[in-house]
């Protein structure tokens, strides 16, 4: 076993120590003055802090925690006959009482970590492909099956990585039995920099500042670290909580903000050299200056921006709009004030019915309330992106679950209670009055860019629609920020935009675009890092999201304006596969208990072999096309 560098760090302090307290103490007891055992004692702690001082950066920059170390206890494990693993396959295999995921590439055998770090997911059951991916079968996930190392977001952490041979037909597993479980089934990334260096080296002088707490802005920091990034980065966002996986806040209504953090705030400060200013806005950019305004009127200057400071909820301009428990979902505030009105006996209406009220909908449907109301604009719910039959399929099960829809319906107002007249008592549709105590308008949101736009801001030129923008225009008339394919804010030097707020030009079809996907900002703020760090990255990442809606649903493409849909079994029962044609190309993919189908049709598309309309249409199985085995490696590319 080869141990790494700060477990010699450590033994080698502790032999020095050991030689120099010893020195010391006969200094003190041949002089016998107060003075030099004093000197001995502070000798001893300033080379004992100075030691650990080695060896915390280099555990830092180390898959293997210095506190793990001296428990460590590796066992090699014949797991499984070589027979039994084909090229191209995965199989999950006991280890003691965890389990490891074993992949074959050829003629290597890999092993890894069993579990997705993101939400668990068994990885046996996703998507290998021939150069080195395997994908989670859930949420698209992605990790290196040589490393262990993230490939793709939405993952927060790295899996574990463990030695293989093969002796006698039989492969083998060298590894620690308490890593292979679910609980352990993660590691801190690799970090090529770390807080130490990011505060007392580089050559940046005032480095990265990032505008915004989300996805983008945490994925960012990480990537940034990872791909060996040493000046200082400052993360500036108007939420007074670290990062957090939002997704939670709409799917089960979470309010502690802790349990929902994706580092806490000492580790992003101590492994991340991260200097976070919560609860603080920024009213304007000068980028001829290189510097930000914040709420309090303080400069913060930077020598790289990152602009990730995603979307507002959108409120309905309507009379009664600003009534008491009315409200619109983004951070855990709102959470709070939803999940304390949302008690038993109360009568929610949602308004809207996109991804976020149906999944808040399926979150308190739980709950005993008096009824649930959704008034939405479409005939179905979801239909302009997912099509008439899913959205149909979608709205069945929700009424099985007692609630009641008003589609093809727009607000005239909101009215108060009869017994207060602060707060709400109704929404008024079509002339008829719908009881609620609890109003939560769900209509999307708005790219939180208004700072830019601001009279002292600089750099920033606000146009018409994307496709009319004139030279010299960076913003199109919704607030979006346009962006090139390295997410480089247009016209402007050392600035980029991710996430809700960035319009990309699409691979392939070069169309300017703007998706408020989780996963699409986590990915763009991976690609900035890298670039940053100084390894140019295009973003190219296929948009991959998913929703809880009493089943599962994953969805992955761009199908914005589909010409048809080929349709696999029946939305209705609540497992189908429904395929987006747009240009006679496959688009888009959506599922509900059919895994790993959108995760193959993530790498399908990535590597550019996706079946065909017609040859779907055929029977063509996506899960039978070959990526996998090492006869596959040219036709993806690898």
């Amino acid at each position: 076993m080869t141990l790494p560098l700060h477990y010699w760090l450590v033994s080698l302090g502790d032999l020095v120590l050991s030689l120099r307290s010893n020195h010391m103490w006969q200094i003190a007891s041949r002089s016998r003055t107060s003075a030099d055992v004093n000197i001995a004692g502070r000798a001893r702690k300033l080379m004992r802090s100075a030691f650990l001082r080695l060896a915390r950066l280099h555990t830092h920059l180390s898959p293997t925690p210095l506190r793990n170390i001296r428990n460590m206890s590796l066992k090699t494990i014949a797991v499984l006959d070589q027979s039994e693993l084909q090229d191209g396959q995965m199989k999950e295999v006991e280890f003691e009482s965890g389990k490891v995921l074993l992949s074959k590439l050829g003629d290597k055998v890999f092993a890894t970590s069993a579990f997705c770090t993101h939400y668990g997911a068994p990885l046996a059951k996703g998507v290998l492909t021939a150069d080195g991916r395997v994908v989670c079968p859930w949420h698209g996930a992605c990790f290196n099956v040589c490393t262990g190392d993230i490939e793709d977001a939405p993952a927060p952490d790295a899996i574990h990585s463990f030695n293989t041979h093969i002796s006698d037909g039989k492969i083998f597993v060298t590894a620690d039995p308490s890593r292979t479980t679910s609980e352990a089934k993660s590691r801190p990334p690799k970090l090529l920099a770390s807080g130490f260096e990011g505060t007392v080296g580089g050559t940046a002088k005032n480095g990265v500042v990032i505008v915004g707490g989300g996805s983008g802005g945490f994925h960012a920091v990480e990537s940034l670290r990872e791909h060996g990034y040493k000046g200082p980065i400052t993360m500036i966002s108007k939420e007074v909580y670290a990062p957090i996986d939002r997704t939670k806040l709409s799917k089960a209504l979470i309010t502690d903000a802790s349990k929902l953090e994706w580092r806490s705030p000492a580790d992003l400060k101590i492994k991340y050299g991260l200097s976070m200013r919560t609860g603080t806005e920024v009213t304007s950019v000068d980028t001829s200056k290189k510097s930000l305004t914040l709420n309090t009127g303080e400069k913060v200057e930077y020598d790289t921006l990152v602009l990730a400071s995603g979307g507002t909820p959108r409120k309905l301009p309507v009379e009664g709009a600003d009534l008491k428990n009315v409200f619109t979902l983004r951070g855990v505030q709102d959470a709070v004030g939803i999940d304390k009105a949302c008690q038993e006996g109360k009568r929610l209406v949602v308004i809207g019915s996109s991804f976020i009220s149906m999944e808040l909908v399926v979150a308190v449907s739980k709950r005993k309330m008096a009824s649930i109301d959704v008034i939405g604009m479409e005939e179905v719910p979801f239909q302009s992106v997912l099509g008439k039959e899913v959205g149909a399929g979608l709205m069945k099960f929700h009424k099985s679950q007692g609630v009641t829809f008003h589609m093809q319906a727009s607000v005239d107002k909101l009215v108060p209670a009869s017994s207060d007249s602060g707060s709400v008592g109704g929404v008024v549709v079509k002339g008829q009055t719908i009881p609620a105590d609890v109003v939560v308008m769900g209509v999307g949101v708005a790219p939180a860019t208004e700072y830019l736009k601001a009279p002292q801001s600089v750099g920033f030129r606000v146009g018409g629609d994307a496709k009319t923008l004139s030279t010299g225009e960076n913003m199109e008339k919704g607030g979006a920020v346009i962006v090139d394919e390295y997410l480089r804010v247009k016209g402007v030097k050392d600035v980029y935009a991710i996430g809700d707020i960035a319009m990309w030009p699409q691979q392939g079809t070069g169309e300017l675009r703007r998706i408020e996907h989780w996963n699409v900002a986590g990915n763009q703020g991976r690609a900035v890092g890298k670039t940053i760090a100084g390894s140019e990255q295009p973003f190219v990442k296929i948009p991959v999201f998913w929703s809880a809606q009493g089943q599962q649903l994953r969805y992955v493409g761009v199908g914005a304006e589909f010409e048809d849909v080929i349709m696999q079994g029946d939305p209705g029962e609540m497992k189908f596969v429904a395929y987006y044609v747009k240009g006679r190309k496959i688009v888009a993919v959506a599922s509900m208990q059919a895994d790993p189908v959108v995760s193959k049709a993530s790498e399908l598309m990535r590597v550019g072999l996706m079946p065909s309309p017609e040859e779907v249409r055929a029977g063509k199985d996506l899960l039978s096309v070959d990526i996998s085995t090492e006869g596959a490696k040219a036709r993806i590319g690898a």
